[in-house]
């Protein structure tokens, strides 16, 4: 295909980044958006020089056009949006969290499988360049063997509606705990060992902020923060026994720097230049149909649900459900 045309399922804050940065790009294109509301979708559409606004998700699913759909909703309507796109048979790149838990990921993912369908888990971060940056320093050497991390990411953002209430898969994990998450499994692999956890609750029950550790066989741990009542630096922190490696923004790297012993400065690594960082993941999914594929290799679907399953793991030692 020469230009991937994508439908923007759901017209909200995170749909509009979605739809500045594709503005920006050559091989993609905001085909369509569709919003409960039809001004409100047809509002969307005239911002950003969108040819087809439609009041309802199903209308717009119908439009044979439509190569890709990007699910835009709060995480507790992920599943029923994504098994709706699926039965259109349009392929689909679902925000994160993915799902509300590990049973509605593999439920999806099996759906997409038997009807031969892209389904992938826009976690930008799996897809940025950044990435294999940090892999290869670690494997570098630089700062020697690597035992631990640290990772943190928030914001004040414990006033917003679909995160203080339960019903919404409101909290701190679902929205911000998979980064640092995230960050862990891909500086240090898939296969932990344990994992241990606590949380500051609200009066209904939704998780402020989280404490998070894991641990490897071979002794690696990371220390992970999540807290959406309060603003952090989100670093990354890589600690070896020749020195350390510090990311800043875990979220949406804008700088990798190496210290040594003596804490001083050994090497800065480039990160390339972007439109937002949401095109890695729109570029991963044109690919990905391209080659008849039905995953992103960025994020594979047993990535997906291993995430999805420590999260389920977090919420079960704490006590929380939805």
């Amino acid at each position: 295909m020469e230009i991937l045309k994508i439908g923007i399922l759901g017209a909200g804050k995170i749909a509009h980044e979605m739809a500045k940065t594709v503005h920006c790009m050559e091989q993609a294109e905001i085909y369509a958006v569709a919003s409960r509301s039809l001004e409100k979708a047809q509002e969307f559409a005239k911002q950003y020089q969108i040819a087809n606004a439609y009041a309802g998700y199903e209308e717009m699913l119908k439009d044979p056009a439509v190569d890709l759909v990007y699910v835009a909703t709060p995480h507790s309507h992920h599943f029923a949006h994504v098994k709706l796109c699926l039965e259109h048979q349009k392929h689909v790149l679902c925000e994160k969290a993915f799902m509300m838990n590990s049973k509605q990921a593999q439920e999806a993912i099996h759906m997409a499988r038997e009807k031969n369908l892209l389904l992938a888990e826009a976690i930008w971060t799996r897809y940025m360049p950044s990435r294999a940056i940090i892999r290869e320093a670690i494997e570098s050497g630089i700062i020697g063997k690597v035992t631990s991390l640290t990772a943190n990411l928030g914001y004040v953002i414990n006033h917003k509606e679909r995160l203080i209430r339960p019903e919404l898969g409101g909290g701190a994990l679902l929205d911000l705990g998979v980064y640092p998450i995230n960050f862990a499994l891909m500086a240090f692999g898939e296969d932990y060992t344990s994992v241990s956890a606590d949380v500051v609750l609200s009066e209904l029950g939704v998780d402020l902020e989280d404490s998070i550790t894991l641990k490897w066989k071979d002794g690696k741990m990371a220390v992970l923060h999540a807290n959406m009542q309060a603003l952090t630096d989100r670093r990354g922190i890589i600690y070896g026994d020749q020195g350390y490696l510090v990311v800043e923004n875990i979220n949406n790297c804008e700088a990798v720097s190496a210290y040594n012993l003596e804490r001083r400065l050994i090497r800065q690594y480039e990160i390339p230049k972007q439109i937002s960082g949401y095109e890695y993941e729109v570029d991963a999914c044109k690919k990905a149909i391209e080659a008849g594929a039905l995953e992103c290799q960025e994020m594979p679907h047993a990535q997906s649900i291993a995430v999805m399953q420590l999260l389920d793991k977090i919420r079960e030692i704490v006590g929380m459900e939805f």
